[in-house]
């Protein structure tokens, strides 16, 4: 079976975990996570790299030590110092880290002081009221930690988009090499980019459907087939990813693509409009009565139903289909319209690539404007920059804008919003800068309006251009903060501050409701990848996959507008 980076860095962040339940030197289990970060954020496989003989340690945080484990991971799907560690402790003690609250220290505490290693028997503990008697922990954490299993519990079963598309490449790349494919297709959560996806839904128009499916069970990344028909077959990959092929007729092509994209609310409203008009809709197609009528491509199906077409990502029945309508669709924001990316991290902090470097990639792709936002004081885990490491940065980048042309890298920070709504950084230096991104990443758990007046306090400074990251969230693993967006899109627009999208495929913060929300209340947005190398840099596609989800266009985005404008919007009056 293949082995993905998301398995490789896995196994590298799993190292890094152990190693900090056992006190080991910081700096060690740091490498480990930069190496997960970095196999993590690279466009093509670490199997292919080895197999072309490709120098691994060439790849930004990845010395000739790291090279071999990942090498040997890539051979063996694991390394020997990971089994060896993993004699020592409990192999799911990483996953009790997982949980909100619990680092590695008190996870220690736990494993040495109640025996707990498993997800089943911290819940067992933290029940029984066990966990409030350790030293340091009380009975508001315990609490916290329930509600941190609860949310574990109610999101599995569902993987990232990002993951899911690393699944599917290979898969997608095995299936067009069958015979008699005409269209291939994946449908699903996945064509309408939500953050997570539970399910693959892979569609192929052919006419020797046997051929394809007998194309699909030689894959060799399938642990187990479900079922097998005629035009279908289900089967779970090595991740435990549940696979579902459809082998659909030409005639039924772009009916089937249409039905298995859904949303299921979506298509019950298309239903129903068309029983208004005589029509039935199935995955087959659609019928007056008992006559098929000829569709080749899904907009032919919004064409018969009087409707402008509706691009994937709106399909959610969340008003689209009465904007349809009345053609008032948005224009949805492209990755084109893109301009240039506002947060992005240098090894001066916590990222893997230089200043230089980082300029480079951003001219590769196209952009007319960079902002260099490196982590502030407070965030001591990201080295964060005093002022005279921050000056020294404006000095470098004010040398480097001299010697570019047609491109500008804009003087930012990404500076921590105190506890009590202060800003990590005093004004004197802040005010050197072009812009400046405001983010919470301490005390999480205030009160929702503690929370609220703490950002909108923050807000009120004249140097806060953009919140980071609004609401703290990690998919799958914490929750967002407690809360009033709309009160802060609010304090936003009165103070003529943005709110940002991070788009860190864990984070996609904001959501596509907020990003909605935002729309309507007039307040714009930065789509910013929060990069830490030269590979993250390409993590601003999914930011734009959930901007296009909450009805986004170039106009509600500032990195869409010239380096002259968005200047211009960075200087509060």
């Amino acid at each position: 079976m293949p082995v993905h980076n998301t398995d490789i860095a896995a196994q590298l962040n799993r190292m890094a975990d152990l190693l900090e339940i056992e006190d080991a030197n910081p700096f060690r289990v740091r490498a480990y996570r930069n190496a997960a970060r970095t196999v993590k954020g690279l466009s093509r496989p670490v199997p292919d790299l080895i197999k072309q003989k490709e120098d691994l340690t060439a790849l930004p945080g990845i010395g000739q030590d790291l090279a071999d484990k990942i090498t040997q991971i890539v051979s063996q799907k694991t390394f020997t110092e990971l089994k060896e560690i993993q004699a020592r402790l409990p192999s799911e003690l990483p996953r009790l880290m997982e949980i909100e609250h619990l680092g590695p220290k008190r996870v220690k505490q736990l494993y040495q002081e109640l025996g707990i290693s498993t997800i089943k028997e911290l819940k067992a503990a933290a029940r029984a009221k066990k966990i409030r008697t350790i030293q340091g922990f009380g009975k508001k954490l315990e609490h916290a930690v329930l509600n941190g299993l609860e949310q574990m519990t109610s999101e599995s079963g569902r993987i990232l988009l990002s993951e899911a598309e690393e699944r599917a490449a290979p898969l997608l790349a095995h299936m067009k090499k069958a015979q008699d494919i005409d269209r291939i297709k994946l449908a699903g959560s996945f064509r309408r980019r939500k953050e997570t996806v539970g399910d693959l839904d892979l569609l192929i128009c052919s006419d020797t459907p046997e051929k394809v499916i007998k194309h699909f069970t030689a894959y060799a990344d399938i642990k187990k087939i479900i079922s097998r028909g005629e035009t279908l077959c289900r089967a779970v990959l090595s991740s435990g990813l549940h696979v579902d092929l459809r082998v659909l007729a030409p005639d039924a092509y772009a009916a089937g693509l249409h039905h298995f994209t859904g949303s299921k609310a979506h298509n019950i409203a298309l239903r129903k409009r068309a029983v208004k008009k005589n029509l039935k809709i199935n995955e087959y197609g659609i019928f007056k009565g008992k006559k098929q009528i000829s569709v080749s491509h899904e907009k032919q199906i919004y064409e018969i139903l009087d409707l402008a077409f509706v691009v994937p990502e709106l399909r959610e029945h969340t008003g689209e289909i009465k904007a349809a309508e009345q053609d008032r669709l948005p224009r949805l924001i492209q990755l084109q319209d893109i301009q240039g990316d506002l947060h992005v991290h240098t090894t001066e902090t916590d990222g893997l690539a230089g200043l230089e470097e980082m300029v480079q990639t951003a001219q590769d792709m196209g952009y007319k404007y960079l902002a260099i936002t490196d982590h502030s004081v407070q965030v001591r885990i990201a080295n964060g920059m005093d002022i005279p490491r921050l000056e020294k940065q404006i000095e470098t980048i004010d040398a480097l804008n001299d010697r570019l042309e047609n491109f500008r890298v804009l003087k930012g920070v990404e500076v921590d919003i105190r506890a009590d709504g202060s800003l990590d950084l005093p004004d004197d230096i802040l005010k050197k800068l072009d812009l400046r991104v405001c983010s919470i990443h301490f005390s999480h758990h205030l009160s929702r309006k503690k929370q609220t007046e703490r950002i909108i306090k923050a807000m009120e400074n004249p140097f806060f251009n953009i919140l980071g990251h609004p609401t703290g969230r990690l998919i799958n693993r914490r929750k967002p903060y407690a809360v009033d967006l709309e009160k802060i899109m609010a304090a936003a627009k009165e103070n003529g501050c943005f709110l940002e999208l991070n788009a860190q495929p864990d984070r996609l913060d904001l959501n596509d409701d907020a990003c909605r929300l935002a729309r309507d209340m007039n307040v714009k947005i930065a789509v910013s990848s929060d990069a830490h190398d030269t590979g993250g840099l390409s993590h601003l596609r999914r930011g734009i996959d959930q901007a296009r989800r909450g009805w986004l266009e170039p106009a509600d985005v500032i990195n869409t507008y010239s380096c002259e404008d968005l200047i211009r919007m960075m200087t509060r009056r």
